[in-house]
C-alpha cells in the first residue's frame, strides 16, 4: 500500500525534516509541500540540501488540498494550523498536526496556557495524543493526532513508567531539560541571533513554559495520581538535541536494578527507546528516532534521577510524525528509519 503525503508548510526546520525523513520512506510519495512564501520557487531553492533530490516546486496549501493526499503533515506554527485543520476537517484525509494547538485535553486548558482562542474546539474530541509509547492503540484507528512537543516528549518518556507503576511521589517531579536552539524555530527571533546564543547558556520561562501542562496532563493519564511538574527549559548553543534531567523522590526503597527492570518492561515493546546503562548525550540520538534513557537512584538524597536524550527535530517532531504515520496506516513502526545516529 503506498500514499500520497502533502506537508503543509515545509519550509521550516520541522517540514523540512519531514522531506528528509519521507523522501525514503518505502511506501510514501511526497505529492505536495506548500508555502505561502516561497510558492513558485523549487523547494531545494528554499532547502539547498535537497538539491537534485528534491526540487519539486513549492505550492499553497489549497493546490496541495486539491491532489486529494491520505495524508496532510500540518508543520504550522500554534494558533495557525488549528485553522487549517477546522478547513480539511472534512475531507478523508488523516492529518498530523505538529503544532500545539490539539495536544491539550480542552480548549479551555489551550486558552489558559497559550493565551489565545481556539478556533476549532471541537477538534479536541478528535484528537489523539501522539506519543506511542503511551497510546499506540489509539494512535492506530485515529484520523487526527496532535504529535507531541520536543520537551515534552523527553520529559514524558523519562517519567512515565515511574508514574504507572506508582514508585514516585506525584508532585515532586521536576524535569530540568535542554534544548539546541532549532527548538525555537527558523524564524528570525533577537534571542535566538548567534550573538546572543553562542557561548551562552540561559534558562527561559520559568513557571510559565506551556509545555508545563502538556506534561502533567500525559503523566497524570498514565497514573490514579495528578502529577505536578516544575518544568524549566534552557537554550544551548548546539543546534539540535535535547536532554532532560528528571529528578523524583521514590515512594519506597529501590535499587539500580530494580528501576533498570522498570523502565525495560515498560518500553519492551518500543523499538525507539532504548534503555542506557551508562549517561546519555545529545549526539547519541542526533538525527534519529531514538529516545536513550538512563535512570538512577542517589541513596544519598533519596532521589531517582533520569535522563532522556533525543533530538528535538526527529523524535521530538519529524520523525515521531513519521512513526505515527506507520501506525495510522498500518505499516511497521520502524519503517522509512534508516541510518543511526549521527556521531560526532
Amino acid at each position: 500500500m503506498s500514499i500520497q503525503a502533502a506537508i503543509i508548510g515545509a519550509t521550516g526546520y520541522t517540514g523540512s525534516e519531514l522531506v528528509r525523513l519521507l523522501k525514503d520512506h518505502p511506501e510514501v510519495t511526497i505529492q505536495s509541500i506548500t508555502s505561502e512564501s516561497y510558492k513558485g520557487q523549487a523547494f531545494s531553492d528554499v532547502h539547498p540540501q535537497f538539491l537534485g533530490m528534491v526540487d519539486q516546486t513549492l505550492v499553497n496549501a489549497e493546490e496541495a488540498l486539491a491532489k486529494k493526499p491520505d495524508v496532510l503533515f500540518l508543520a504550522l506554527p500554534h494558533g495557525v494550523s488549528m485553522s487549517y485543520v477546522k478547513q480539511f476537517a472534512d475531507t478523508k484525509a488523516k492529518i498530523i498536526d505538529l503544532s500545539g494547538d490539539f495536544r491539550l485535553s480542552a480548549p479551555d486548558v489551550y486558552e489558559d496556557w497559550y493565551g489565545k482562542e481556539h478556533v476549532y474546539p471541537e477538534g479536541f474530541a478528535q484528537a489523539t495524543y501522539g506519543l506511542p509509547e503511551l497510546h499506540k492503540e489509539a494512535i492506530r484507528s485515529s484520523e487526527l493526532v496532535a504529535n507531541p512537543g520536543c520537551y515534552p516528549t523527553s520529559g514524558i518518556l523519562a517519567t512515565a513508567p515511574l508514574m504507572a507503576s506508582g514508585l514516585i511521589e506525584p508532585n515532586q517531579i521536576i524535569v530540568d531539560a535542554k534544548s539546541g536552539i532549532t527548538g525555537a524555530g527558523a524564524k528570525a527571533k533577537d534571542g535566538n541571533m548567534y550573538s546572543n546564543v553562542n557561548e551562552n547558556f540561559k534558562a527561559y520561562k520559568l513557571k510559565s513554559h506551556r509545555h508545563t501542562v502538556e506534561i502533567e496532563e500525559q503523566l497524570t493519564g498514565v497514573s490514579d495520581h495528578s502529577a505536578i511538574v516544575q518544568f524549566t527549559p534552557h537554550l544551548l548553543p548546539i543546534d539540535r538535541g535535547i536532554l532532560a534531567t528528571v529528578y523524583t523522590h521514590p515512594t519506597s526503597s529501590i535499587t539500580d536494578d530494580q528501576l533498570q527492570k522498570v523502565y525495560r518492561d515498560y518500553y519492551a515493546e518500543h523499538p525507539f527507546v532504548r534503555i542506557r546503562t551508562s549517561v546519555p548525550s545529545v549526539k547519541d540520538v542526533r538525527g534519529s528516532n531514538f529516545c536513550d534513557i538512563y535512570v538512577t537512584y542517589d541513596d544519598r538524597t533519596n532521589r531517582i534521577i533520569t535522563l532522556a536524550a533525543i533530538d528535538n527535530l526527529v523524535k521530538g517532531a519529524a520523525g515521531q510524525a513519521m512513526h505515527n504515520m506507520n501506525l495510522m496506516f498500518g505499516f511497521p513502526e520502524t519503517q522509512g528509519f534508516t541510518g543511526a545516529p549521527l556521531r560526532p
